[in-house]
């Protein structure tokens, strides 16, 4: 399925394409994706209402987020996170749990590489959403991860972070398969705690 430009545009974003920061121009965005100017101005005009771009004077640049709005948006993402978790654990198939358990498996691999590890830590975390098996608990999900792409980096980057983050993966997987949703939620949100808690320490180094 061919992707339109919205969709282009955010992946791009998502990828670091785009960075925080970077000024996007209508022209340089139709040669790259090979579209028409005017998708390109619609999709632009979405992405700024939803404030993944803000204005800088007459051009459109990628929005970044401050402390505030960083720390809104792990409060928002731990709870709909942790939900998504206990939905998973009452509502998972066996088939779904396998494929969580797998995930989990194959991440030991990956320890090195940061941003395959931040790629897979995504495909998780969608796989626990769609495992909740609630269309709009998902639909919130996505916005909030949308919103996530205007962060620059990874927390999986921090020394140490993915082993510890990979730990945490299986105690949620373990307890969505022993259907404990009290547990399953808990482990969830302690999990989305502990990145941003790594998050703000790495900021407060870049930053000193």
């Amino acid at each position: 399925m061919q992707k339109d430009a919205y969709t282009l545009i955010l992946d791009a974003i998502d990828t670091g394409i785009y960075r925080p920061g970077d000024r996007l121009v209508e022209s340089e965005l139709a040669e790259r994706f090979g579209v028409s100017r005017t998708p390109i101005r619609e999709a632009l005009q979405r992405l700024e209402t939803q404030s993944l771009l803000a204005r800088d004077g007459r051009s459109l640049i990628v929005a970044s987020l401050d402390h505030n709005q960083l720390s809104e948006l792990y409060v928002v993402r731990s709870e709909l996170e942790g939900l998504a978790a206990r939905l998973a654990a009452n509502h998972a198939t066996k088939e779904e749990i396998d494929v969580l358990k797998e995930m989990v498996a194959d991440d030991r691999a990956l320890m090195n590489d940061p941003v395959a590890l931040s790629r897979s830590n995504r495909r998780f975390h969608k796989q626990i959403h769609l495992a909740s098996h609630n269309r709009y608990l998902v639909q919130q999900l996505d916005l909030v991860y949308r919103t996530m792409a205007l962060m620059a980096t990874t927390s999986l980057a921090a020394e140490g972070r993915g082993e510890g983050a990979l730990a945490e993966h299986a105690a949620i997987v373990d307890a969505i398969e022993k259907r404990d949703e009290d547990r399953a939620y808990e482990a969830l949100k302690k999990h989305i705690s502990t990145a941003f808690v790594t998050r703000l320490k790495r900021d407060s180094q870049n930053n000193a």
